[in-house]
């Protein structure tokens, strides 16, 4: 059985944090937009937080990460979090005008022959 001052802590990563303690218990953005995979996050330059707002380092991961355009599943990925948790963190970024997130065009894929191309490649594997 895991010592109880032990279970909080992995040896080799440090201490363990869980996903919905880093948005407060929120599962999806409070403004209620949909952040999608490929979308493109950029910081605004001039951005400040309003007084009172304390942001976390995953936040302020965020806004680094971001000076340079970069997509969510990208941030995701340099968070070491899970998609979900990115989406509410920008949300919270978004709303307080900290970033600008741009949506990726989204509609069918109506290429017929980009898809039998993908088709055959999966064929010759």
């Amino acid at each position: 059985m895991i010592a109880p001052k032990d279970r909080w802590l992995d040896h080799e990563a440090g201490p363990v944090v869980r996903p919905y303690a880093v948005t407060k218990g929120r599962t999806v953005p409070a403004d209620g937009t949909s952040v999608g995979l490929i979308d493109v996050v950029v910081a605004v330059d001039d951005a400040v937080p309003p007084p009172g707002l304390r942001l976390s380092p995953e936040h302020r991961h965020i806004l680094s990460r971001s000076r340079e355009p970069i997509t969510v599943v990208d941030l995701a990925s340099d968070l070491d979090l899970p998609v979900g948790v990115v989406r509410v963190l920008l949300s919270d970024l978004s709303q307080h005008g900290m970033i600008r997130i741009r949506a990726t065009p989204r509609g069918p894929v109506t290429n017929e022959r980009l898809l039998r191309d993908v088709l055959d490649g999966l064929h010759a594997l």
